[in-house]
């Protein structure tokens, strides 16, 4: 599929499309929180044999990460709404040898009851994010937990995002990143908001929080920054927020800064947790 957004009959919105090229910029972000997530789930406890959900897999990167701690006898099962992703996700991962790892297609949004549950571990990283209706989805992640098991949340927090100090061209293109995922919908402070939901949702107070940040030299933040702004570009245009020239006037005013002081401190969004175990 190469379209901007998710279709409206499948309950839910992604801004950045799902292209080849999306998917791929996916997985490299998730490499890149793999030492925040692994923070986070030595926190909680994943003990051998565990069951886990992985709510909104995406590239099944994390999943990965579960199945390693878990182990054979464990069981890791993703949920997404894109369900050829979802797909290509557990093939790569049982070709690698993580059997414990499997797929369902399931619509958060939609609800209905997620399958194979309860679970010892319920995670979701930059889901909540996309999301419209995120108390409710958190509600049907909470009821998917198993006493004595945690639900685990990770998500951003976008309000800091750019270049100290300022450069035009990164920031404008940071800003008009933000702009875009506004006009889509998304949430782009989730992350600081997670104890509340948590609270509305009925989860209760987080037993634990975390708060994960990265700070990259521009020439390395820039490769991130054009690929979700590419990604984003066909939701821009469509909604008037940029015309395609100038988006590609922005590219090259950031890579000649990229080229000129590649040193350049970047900050990307900051990631927060949040975890809760299930009395």
């Amino acid at each position: 599929m190469t379209t901007a957004q998710t279709s409206a009959a499948e309950g839910t919105q992604y801004a950045l499309g799902r292209t080849r090229q999306e998917y791929e910029r996916l997985r490299r972000q998730a490499q890149q929180w793999e030492g925040a997530t692994e923070r986070v789930l030595d926190r909680v406890g994943l003990p051998l044999g565990a069951r886990c959900l992985d709510a909104g897999c995406g590239p099944g990167e994390t999943m990965r990460q579960l199945a390693q701690r878990v182990g054979p006898r464990g069981r890791v099962v993703g949920i997404d709404v894109d369900e050829t992703l979802g797909g290509l996700a557990v093939d790569r991962l049982q070709r690698d040898g993580h059997q414990q790892c499997s797929f369902v297609a399931h619509d958060l949004v939609e609800g209905g009851p997620i399958l194979e549950g309860p679970f010892d571990l319920v995670y979701a990283r930059l889901l909540l994010f996309h999301l419209p209706s995120r108390v409710e989805v958190l509600a049907r992640l909470w009821d998917a937990v198993a006493p004595g098991g945690y639900l685990v949340v990770q998500d951003y927090d976008m309000s800091a995002v750019g270049a100290a100090p300022p450069l035009a061209g990164a920031d404008r293109v940071g800003e008009l990143i933000i702009r875009s995922f506004g006009a889509a919908g998304c949430e782009i402070r989730v992350g600081s908001l997670l104890p509340r939901l948590f609270i509305e949702a009925g989860v209760g107070v987080p037993d634990g929080t975390d708060v994960s940040g990265r700070l990259e030299r521009l020439a390395d933040a820039s490769l991130m920054l054009e690929a979700v702004l590419r990604s984003l570009l066909p939701l821009a245009v469509s909604r008037q927020i940029v015309t395609e020239p100038d988006a590609e006037s922005l590219l090259v005013e950031l890579r000649r800064e990229a080229v000129a002081d590649p040193e350049h401190p970047v900050l990307w969004p900051l990631l927060m947790g949040a975890w809760r175990r299930k009395a």
